[in-house]
This record gives structure tokens, C-alpha cells and sequence, in this order.
């Protein structure tokens, strides 16, 4: 132990005697090791707030959609179909929903339209709030009521102001017109930086019994997709899924043909995730590269060290030193050297994850926290220690091999 501490000491003595030199040995494994934390904690940051984003807005959510040999065969998802799908334990709503397009006019203009026919339960995954009146439900879609809502940014487009409940829009689809009662006006929550459900220029978007907008377009009661919403968010959603496909197969009597296709919010987060984390370790990689790279400038600096030092190294071994001992001394200053770089590294990318995804915070409206590892931070530190001991075996190696007298005659 008490020669471990000496080899230790020796190799701190030297590299404070060369300060400047040894600061630019450290530089490449400074610059790995800061690029690699920062980039991982980024990207980890950036992770988990798109994971948040998607959560509070898909979580739970099963897409159900009835596949081309389903609709060649005339199997739809029926209203019925739904109303036992809702019955289900593990199902807390099912929203249906037909896209046409039309126009309307008003006061302010003529204005292109995308009609949706929703069912009682659009309201679960819709990303919005309540701003006036209310959403409509079984009662009207039962009894076909001419009634829709829109969103207070369409309202104030279509009227002026947002404060629309009880005025008439009169819609044009097919060559059929019709006018819709507006009985409640939708506020968008405060959308994420990563996922949002508006864009500059989409049409005004009217929401309507999906049985209304049958009446109107001439149009069957009956779906292409529909989204489950789960009871339990924190239930496998296959498992859910797995339910709610058997049912209709066992409806439809079509088990095994492959009728009804299925997707959840959970399997995309996993794709998105899986991409994003492809991305990182690539980057992470390149970036890696130059802890390679600062280990060959480890390696460089010890060999002209084992040049200067070869008096030193001929009368240590003249007075008895062993060649372990000689070898151990160079290791320590290696090993050091590629440590405090590490450390180093490690400070500054943990301080250039937060400066940076401050940044990004501030510039996006929104706030990315970095995600600092400390498995990313040990293994970063252990990687650096190899890299020391790997780069300084050769000149460690070189050093021990001299021979006293060789080593004397040198100098």
C-alpha cells in the first residue's frame, strides 16, 4: 500500500511539473468525455419530455382500424359493435369518428371545412377544455341532433369572437347543406413543443353526432376505425386490445382473417423511443471517438516522458528499483492523467447538458430537463480509467525494459 501511495506521489510531482503539457493530455479525454455526458444527457432530456407530451395526450388510447380485406368483404364496425366493446371491463370509452370535407359561409367569409362525425366519447381523447357550453352525447347522437362544436380559435375565425354557443353554421357536403346549432365551444390545452394537434393553414375543423352527419352526406352508421379508450392506463394495453379484437371477431365471425388491425399510443412512444435512442448512442459514438483519440495523445506524452526521464529511470534501476516498480510508476502517471481528465469531463458535461438544454428551453417555450445518468457518469469514469491504463502499458512497458547502463549512457 505504501508503494502504490509513492508511485502515486511521483506521478503527481511530474505532472505538476509540466503543467501545461499535461492539461493538453487531458484535453482529448476532457472533450470525450464532456461530449458523451452532455449528448446522452440531452438526449435523454429531450426523451422524457416528448414521453410526458405523448403521455398526457395518448396514454391509454388503442386504435382499432378494419383492414382492406375486411371493408372488401363489407365488415364495418357497427354502432352496435361499440356499444358492446364499451361493456368491457377494461375499456373506459370508445370513440368513433368519420372525416368528410365541406364548406360554410358566414359573415366573415367562405371557409373550407373538415366535417367529423364523433360518438358520446370524442370528448376522452380530444386534446381541449370546455371554454362554453358543453359537448354533445348519447341524447343527441340517439335522436340525430343538428348541433356541433368548434374550437374558440375556429369561432373566432368563422365569427369574430369565440363566444359563439347558439348561433347557426350552415354546412355545405356533397351538394347537401344543413345547419348546425353550435352548442359548445372547445379551448386547446396548452400544447407541447413536440406533439400538437393544430398547424398554420388546416381547415376549420366542426365536430358533429356522427348520426347528423350520416343524415347529411347520405352516409351508414357504420366505421373504419375507432379508438379505445383503456379503464387502466396502467394496464398492458395488448392485453386490452387483445379483448376488444376478439369480441369483434366473435361478432363479425371472422376469426383468423385478420379483419381488424390494431395500434397503441404505447407502441408508437416505443418506436419513437427505440429512433431517439439510435440517434443518441450514434452521436454519443462520434463523439467517443475522440476518447480514442486523447488516448493515443496519452500514449505520445508518455513516450517522450520515458525520453526524458531515461537517467532517472537508469539510476532508480541502478540503486535496486525493480522493473515492476518502474512499470507501476508510469502506469500511476497514465492512469492519473486520463482520471482527471475523466473527472474534468464529467463536470463540464453535466454543466453543458443544463446550459444547453436551457437554452433549448427557452428558445422552444418550454422546459427540458437533462437526463444525467450516473450509470452513463460511472461508466464514463471507468471507460477513462481503461483508456489511461490501456495507453500507458507500451511506454510503461518501454520504460521498465531500459537498462541501467543503456539508460545512464543515454544522457
Amino acid at each position: 500500500m505504501g508503494g502504490l501511495y509513492e508511485y502515486i506521489k511521483m506521478a503527481v510531482q511530474n505532472i505538476r511539473a509540466n503543467k501545461g503539457r499535461s492539461f493538453l493530455t487531458m484535453l482529448g479525454i476532457i472533450i470525450g468525455i464532456a461530449s458523451v455526458i452532455a449528448i446522452v444527457s440531452i438526449g435523454e432530456g429531450t426523451k422524457n419530455q416528448m414521453n410526458s407530451e405523448i403521455d398526457g395526450i395518448g396514454s391509454g388510447l388503442i386504435a382499432i382500424d378494419v383492414s382492406n380485406d375486411a371493408m372488401t368483404e363489407d365488415e364495418w364496425i357497427t354502432p352496435d359493435d361499440v356499444q358492446e366493446i364499451r361493456k368491457l371491463d377494461t375499456v373506459g370509452g370508445v370513440s368513433v369518428s368519420n372525416n368528410y370535407d365541406g364548406e360554410t359561409v358566414t359573415g366573415k367569409g367562405n371557409f373550407s371545412i373538415m366535417l367529423t362525425g364523433e360518438g358520446p366519447d370524442a370528448k376522452m381523447i380530444n386534446n381541449s377544455d370546455m371554454k362554453y357550453g358543453s359537448y354533445f352525447g348519447e341524447t343527441e347522437i340517439e335522436e340525430g341532433k343538428n348541433v356541433c362544436v368548434i374550437s374558440d380559435t375556429d369561432a373566432r375565425q368563422l365569427f369574430g369572437t369565440d363566444d359563439v354557443v347558439g348561433m347557426s353554421l350552415d354546412i355545405t357536403c356533397y351538394d347537401s347543406s344543413k345547419s348546425f346549432r353550435i352548442m359548445g365551444v372547445t379551448t386547446q390545452k396548452e400544447n407541447g413543443t413536440f406533439v400538437s394537434y393544430t398547424y398554420d393553414g388546416m381547415p376549420v375543423t366542426v365536430n358533429v353526432p356522427y348520426s347528423s352527419m350520416d343524415d347529411l352526406v347520405g352516409g351508414t352508421d357504420e366505421f373504419y376505425s375507432i379508438t379505445v379508450v383503456q379503464a387502466d392506463k396502467t394496464l398492458d394495453s395488448q392485453i386490452v386490445a387483445d379483448q376488444v379484437v376478439h369480441l369483434l371477431e366473435k361478432r363479425h365471425q371472422c376469426a383468423g382473417e385478420d379483419y381488424f388491425h390494431v395500434q397503441s399510443f404505447q407502441d408508437v412512444l416505443q418506436s419513437m423511443n427505440e429512433m431517439l435512442g439510435m440517434v443518441t448512442a450514434f452521436i454519443s459514438f462520434v463523439a467517443g471517438i475522440s476518447l480514442l483519440v486523447g488516448g493515443i495523445g496519452v500514449m505520445n506524452i508518455m513516450l517522450v516522458s520515458v525520453t526524458e526521464r531515461t537517467r532517472e529511470i537508469g539510476i532508480r534501476k541502478s540503486l535496486g528499483a525493480k522493473t515492476s516498480s518502474i512499470m507501476m510508476q508510469f502506469l500511476a502517471e497514465a492512469a492519473i492523467l486520463t482520471v482527471m481528465g475523466g473527472v474534468i469531463g464529467i463536470i463540464l458535461g453535466i454543466l453543458a447538458g443544463y446550459g444547453i438544454c436551457s437554452i433549448m428551453s427557452g428558445s422552444m417555450g418550454m422546459t427540458i430537463t437533462p437526463g444525467i445518468s450516473p450509470t452513463v457518469i460511472l461508466a464514463a469514469t471507468l471507460f477513462s480509467c481503461a483508456v489511461g491504463v490501456f495507453f500507458g502499458i507500451y511506454p510503461a512497458k518501454k520504460a521498465a525494459k531500459l537498462s541501467p547502463i543503456e539508460a545512464l549512457r543515454r544522457n
